[in-house]
């Protein structure tokens, strides 16, 4: 029954594509919105959410997304600072399927169609996070800032084939504005209140040796206090602070051959997890009693280099990529118990270092015929201390964690073109993986020390992931695609204190049908999908158990299986020339089907088969009006609303499960251009909404032996500012 109704609902989008064919006809038609606006002139619109013609890299060529069979969504830097978007995890709002939540500035939950969640940074991300296509292995740059982007990809659905472990529920790329022979400057600044947000941007690139050498910098600086307040300590309790330093430099020594090394530097200073203690998930308190600041401070640096040369003999273009990322981590002074009771306090320091090697080879093999193969290569080593003290009982426990991994993948994708109208692409992708971790923990109880403890591990997989899609161009606007696709994540390891040291990767299955449409005129643009996931050993819940030495710790697992169906709708449209509405809607029906492997671990039982944070439906519409005022100056009028469904908060409960409330956030915008400058007014939860960034229901304090209640942290309230751009 539920495949018969799955396929009733396939044939929706291709016959609303059908429908809009001859009707976006009637529409008038609209200028051309790429972001291709000489220096010394205003942008004007950018290319909105739901272009289908914005060229992209899903698929590691150069192609526009109409020519893409994956749901993908490509989001302009132009776009983002409209709408105020300053990261990653702002810009979910603005994508179907991608959820993204934060309790802090070093932790993120993401899910691509409800799978994906990591509850802690030691867990392997099961949506693929790269920046310029290179590969970031921890969730926390998803807070960090957006400096200086030129767009931001988004790939739903299993990415394995050419992106590798780690994106069974996607793929996030983040790409950044490459030097040109054109000089140009843009700067970005901007205030609101009543929190002081501030936020400062500016680059300039250009050549140094035209045709041969040009060179992209760009700094930023951001700088909240945010809405929550500490009473006990009269501090604000959410306060983030950061600042950013990036370089490019594009060097073209002969012919096609280019050398682009990229360089970044990021200082991030924040809170984590700060909670406040309610009643209920309808108590939207920003008062937060802990005894202890609960700040942490991250430095994120690394370089990477692609080397691109075209092999005339064999037809072909070589791509070589190298990478070295660090990122190191201090929590000086943090209240680990969340309340106004001094109980146990926590220190710790944390780094992670990253490098990378990939090489390409893409060959056109004929008129039909083409392929792309590749070898990766990457290794990670992290580290961990932490320094608890449980006051009452004159505990300290230190816990030193340190993980070594090691990925090697061929990978390799056929793309056959029989016809003009007809694609097939074929690929597989093999993963060996190797990670070790090394442990121990030492207790002293007042002046008596306990036996220290060693605990080591190791995790090895050899995983492979095919991908399968059929594309069909019925016109140039129009094509219709399926495929089917595997994905994996790797496994993992617990604290040292933990009696559960390792656990195992999740993987997916992943069908899906979709269909992009765009006008003759460019004026109309519509996608759609529907899919159906099933995944095996799912990783995103954790639990409690008891830790070495006493006391009790975190510990992350398989929690069983999960089937997540549903659709993705996204558009725009251009009544007329100066006037552009988008958005997109999402239906997720993601549930655990199996949990028994998580009652058999720590035996207990779920209250709820939903996925932690996970809503079943999330949406968005804009709508940008531009009036002009003679000559080049135009005033824009903008305005949109964001939504989220019910999802579940992150609870131990065994009978009664805890649900956040749908929740809908009003933005709007005014913006003058004139020349190379804009400036505008914005308001941002326009009508002071309500909502929940994250929620722990009080059995996770109970089953610690800790004061219980639950815990929220309270999502941004209105903000209303001032911005001003320029591009010369």
């Amino acid at each position: 029954m539920r495949l018969r109704t799955l396929f009733a609902v396939t044939t929706a989008p291709v016959a609303l594509l059908a429908f809009a064919a001859p009707a976006a006809a009637q529409v008038a038609e609209a200028p051309d919105v790429t972001d291709t606006a000489p220096p010394g002139r205003a942008t004007g619109a950018a290319p909105q959410t739901g272009d289908q013609d914005i060229v992209v890299t899903a698929r590691k060529r150069a192609e526009s997304l109409l020519d893409v069979p994956i749901a993908a969504t490509a989001i302009s830097g132009n776009t983002l600072t409209e709408r105020g978007v300053n990261s990653v995890r702002e810009a979910a709002s603005l994508t179907p399927g991608l959820n993204i939540a934060s309790d802090g500035a070093g932790r993120a939950f993401v899910s691509i169609r409800g799978v994906g969640v990591t509850l802690v940074q030691s867990v392997q991300p099961g949506v693929g996070l790269f920046i310029n296509g290179i590969y970031q292995p921890n969730t926390s740059y998803l807070n960090n800032p957006l400096l200086d982007i030129d767009r931001i990809e988004v790939l739903r659905g299993p990415q394995g084939t050419l992106y590798g472990k780690n994106t069974l529920g996607g793929a996030i790329n983040v790409i950044t504005r490459q030097p040109s022979n054109e000089t140009e400057a843009r700067g970005n600044f901007s205030f609101a209140g009543p929190d002081d947000s501030i936020l400062a941007s500016a680059s300039v690139s250009g050549p140094i040796i035209k045709d041969v050498l040009q060179v992209r910098v760009a700094a930023g600086h951001r700088q909240q206090d945010g809405f929550l307040r500490n009473n006990l300590l009269g501090i604000d309790a959410s306060p983030f602070k950061t600042d950013s330093l990036n370089t490019t430099i594009r060097f073209v020594p002969t012919g096609d051959v280019v050398l682009t090394v990229n360089g970044y530097y990021d200082w991030v200073d924040g809170a984590n997890t700060p909670y406040a203690r309610v009643t209920g998930p309808t108590d939207y308190s920003r008062i937060v009693q802990f005894n202890a600041p609960n700040r942490i401070q991250y430095r994120y640096r690394g370089v990477n280099a692609r080397l691109e040369t075209p092999i005339e003999a064999i037809n072909s273009k070589f791509t070589l990529v190298g990478s070295y990322d660090a990122r190191n981590g201090v929590s000086p002074n943090s209240d680990a118990d969340f309340g106004p009771a001094d109980i146990a306090r926590s220190n710790g320091t944390d780094s992670l270092r990253t490098k990378t090697v990939e090489t390409r080879l893409d060959t056109e093999l004929g008129g039909t015929l083409s392929t792309l193969l590749g070898l990766f290569y990457s290794r990670e080593e992290a580290t961990a201390f932490d320094r608890t003290r449980i006051l009452p009982a004159n505990l300290t426990r230190l816990t030193n964690n340190a993980t070594k991994a090691d990925t090697y993948a061929a990978f390799g994708t056929i793309f056959w073109k029989p016809t003009p109208a007809w694609e097939i692409a074929l690929g597989l992708r093999y993963d060996h993986e190797k990670r070790s971790a090394d442990g121990d923990i030492a207790i002293t109880v007042g002046a008596a020390t306990l036996p220290t403890t060693i605990s080591n591990a190791q995790l090895k997989s050899d995983q492979v992931e095919p991908r399968l899609s059929v594309t069909r161009h019925w016109t140039s606007q129009l094509m219709t695609y399926a495929s089917v696709a595997r994905g994996y994540r790797g496994g993992g390891f617990n604290a040292p204190t933990a009696p559960i040291r390792t656990y195992k990767g999740d993987s997916a299955w992943t069908y899906e049908i979709g269909s992009k449409y765009v006008s003759p005129n460019r004026a109309f643009s519509l996608s759609g999908d529907v899919f159906y996931n099933d995944y095996s050993n799912y990783i995103g819940l954790n639990s409690i158990a008891p830790a070495a030495g006493g006391g009790l710790v975190t510990v992350d697992l398989n929690s069983g299986d999960v089937e997540s169906y549903g659709a993705e709708l996204e558009a725009t449209v251009r009544p007329v020339s100066n006037w552009t509405i988008n958005g997109s809607v999402t239906y997720i029906h993601a549930r655990l089907t199996d949990s028994s492997p998580y009652t058999l671990v720590t035996g207990r039982t779920l209250s709820s088969d939903r996925l932690t944070f996970q809503p079943d439906f999330s949406g968005n519409i804009y709508s940008d009006y531009t009036i002009r005022l003679g000559g080049e100056d135009t005033l824009t009028l903008t305005g949109g609303v964001v939504a989220k469904g019910s999802r579940l908060a992150a609870t131990l409960n065994q009978t009664t499960p805890t649900f956040l409330r749908p929740y809908a956030l009003v933005n709007a915008a005014i913006t003058y251009r004139t020349g190379p400058l804009e400036v505008a007014a914005f308001a941002n939860n326009l009508l002071q909404k309500n909502y929940f960034d994250a929620y722990i229901e009080k059995t996770t304090l109970a089953l610690a032996g800790l004061p219980a209640s639950d815990l929220g942290i309270i999502g941004d309230r209105r903000r209303i500012g001032v911005r001003l751009g320029f591009r010369f």
